[in-house]
This record gives structure tokens, C-alpha cells and sequence, in this order.
């Protein structure tokens, strides 16, 4: 709680819309990306400031590298430019990035940027920022199972000890915690195969406006939302 906020101790967002706010002004898809580094900032901060110790943005998904090759590439440089901007960002808000999914189709230079700014950040201890980039749900289940039963294969874990815990543990980033709150912005009523296994229990408040022009009024409704909720988590409340 800060003042009379709720606060969501960590919170999830698919930052959806972009493409469709820069169609709506007659540009190009990628102004729409461009345009949205301006609301991540300003969602990282002010989650930093109100006290979320963990938050994880939805930035490419492993479906987006269907996407025509010349948006890809498009966007592969504009995540560069934002990992080396935005360090400044990071450093001053005590902010730690982490890379959540897969690493294998990303090229070499965005590997670097991104891996630079992970060393960067590794002391800061006020939040913790998960990118998910090149990222599936179902991916993280399928790697997160072949981890496992390489293990069993190995001789290091029992079958029969495979439980819940087990299986959080070989997801790409365990420390980051479970999502209370998942937000969506361009009105959009899907989860779009994002953190399947973590938001069995968050929150999902759904953001009529795209993410260009998402601000911190928009991030307080979510959770002001979010505060007038009753969480049984499977319970019966009374």
C-alpha cells in the first residue's frame, strides 16, 4: 500500500497496441513501438517508486519472428537502442533486468546489449524487471519439461519429487515472483500465451487505450482495480 494505493507486489503487462496506434495516426507499425519506450519508462518508474519487486513486460513473443523480416529487424535495432538508453533509467531506479525466454534466435548484438545491461543492473535490489523477449508460455512449459527429464535421465532427480516447486524452479527466471496483477492495454480479452504457468492466480485488468499512451493514471486505476478484489485463491472466503 502506498498513501491509499493498493499496491500488487509483482505485476505483468502485455503491452499490446502499438502497431494499431500508429496505424490510427497514418505511420508506420514501428512509430507505434517507438512511441511505447515512453510508457515503459514511465511504468518502470513509477512501479519502482510505489514499491512492485517485480515486473514483467511482454515485449516479443516467440509468434512475433513471423512477422515480415524488415519489422523484425526494425524492431531487433529499436531493442537495441532501448537496452543502452535506458540504462540510466535502470541505474537510478535501483531496477535489476532480467531476460526471460529464449536466447537462440536473437542476434549477436542485441545478445551483447542485452547481456551488458543484465551485468549492469546485477547489484540493484529495488526491483527486478523481466524482458520477455523471444518468449512463449508453452515454450517455457516444453524447456522447463526437457530440463526435468534430463535430470531424471541424469540420476538427479527422482520422478516421484517432481512436484509444483520442482517444475517453478527450471522456469527461465523462478526469482521472479508469480504475477498479483495481470495487465493488458488496447482492450484485447487474451492472455496471448504469456506466463501460463505463473498467472494461474493473478489479478487480469484489461486497459481500453494502446500502450503508447499508457500512463502512470492508467497503471493506478489497474491497481486501484486490483485492491477491490477478493483473492480465495481456491479457498472458500467468509
Amino acid at each position: 500500500m502506498m498513501g491509499d494505493l493498493p499496491v500488487p507486489r509483482s505485476v505483468a503487462i502485455i503491452m499490446d497496441g502499438n502497431g494499431r496506434w500508429a496505424r490510427s495516426r497514418g505511420l508506420e507499425r514501428i512509430f507505434g513501438h517507438e512511441r511505447g519506450i515512453q510508457a515503459v519508462r514511465e511504468t518502470v518508474e513509477e512501479c519502482a517508486r510505489l514499491g512492485v519487486t517485480s515486473l514483467t513486460l511482454y515485449a516479443f513473443s516467440e509468434e512475433n519472428w513471423s512477422r515480415p523480416q524488415r519489422e523484425i529487424d526494425l524492431l531487433m535495432r529499436l531493442l537495441e537502442r532501448f537496452l543502452v538508453e535506458e540504462r540510466k533509467t535502470l541505474m537510478d531506479n535501483g531496477v535489476k533486468l532480467l531476460h526471460v525466454g529464449r536466447r537462440e534466435r536473437l542476434g549477436p548484438s542485441v545478445l551483447a546489449r542485452l547481456d551488458e545491461t543484465i551485468a549492469l543492473t546485477a547489484a540493484n535490489q529495488r526491483m527486478r524487471l523481466g524482458l520477455a523477449i523471444s518468449y512463449g508460455g508453452r515454450a517455457e512449459i516444453v524447456d522447463a519439461t526437457r530440463r526435468i527429464a534430463e535430470a531424471v535421465r541424469d540420476g538427479r532427480l527422482a520422478p516421484e519429487r517432481i512436484d509444483e516447486s520442482v517444475i517453478r524452479a527450471h522456469l527461465y527466471r523462478p526469482e521472479l515472483e508469480d504475477p498479483d496483477l495481470l495487465i493488458r492495454t488496447a482492450g484485447e480479452l487474451r492472455v496471448s500465451n504469456f506466463l501460463l504457468w505463473q498467472i494461474s492466480y493473478a489479478e487480469l485488468h484489461v486497459e481500453s487505450v494502446c500502450w503508447p499512451d499508457f500512463r502512470k493514471e492508467h497503471l493506478h486505476a489497474a491497481f486501484r482495480a486490483f485492491g477491490g478484489r477478493v483473492r480465495k485463491f481456491g479457498a472458500v472466503v467468509p
